[in-house]
């Protein structure tokens, strides 16, 4: 059973709520949970109360094999919790940077819209 920390929302409209929990990967987002381990409010002006998470048992998840998604990943992050399959991530995404940087290739997304645009010229002009 592979499992996943991920966030499901819950609140109103234009005021959402976000409970962290540990779920199986197949299930649908607001599916069956295996354990709660936090909330998440974004409108919190107070940052100590934005985020409440059991720390232990994020850690114990995390120690099983779990992984994270890239949202619930930045807030471990900042709760000083390092998830290894994220840090993979980010290193495998700064190699292909540095790969297309040595090519002269467009990597973002910004970039690829300059690119198109300066072909899209190119053809317009000749």
């Amino acid at each position: 059973m592979a499992v996943k920390i991920r966030m499901t929302r819950m609140g109103r409209r234009h005021r959402p709520f976000y409970r962290i929990n540990a779920v199986e990967v197949r299930t649908p987002r607001d599916g069956r949970i295996l354990e709660k381990l936090g909330h998440y409010d974004p409108i919190e002006k107070d940052p100590a109360k934005q985020v409440v998470l059991n720390l232990e048992r994020v850690k114990f998840w995390i120690g099983q094999g779990a992984g994270t998604s890239d949202t619930v990943a930045e807030i471990l992050k900042k709760q000083g919790i390092t998830c290894p399959q994220y840090e993979e991530k980010l290193k495998r995404r700064q190699r292909a940077l540095e790969i297309a940087r040595k090519k002269g290739l467009p990597f973002t997304k910004a970039e690829k819209i300059a690119a198109g645009l300066l072909s899209e010229k190119k053809e317009g002009g000749e």
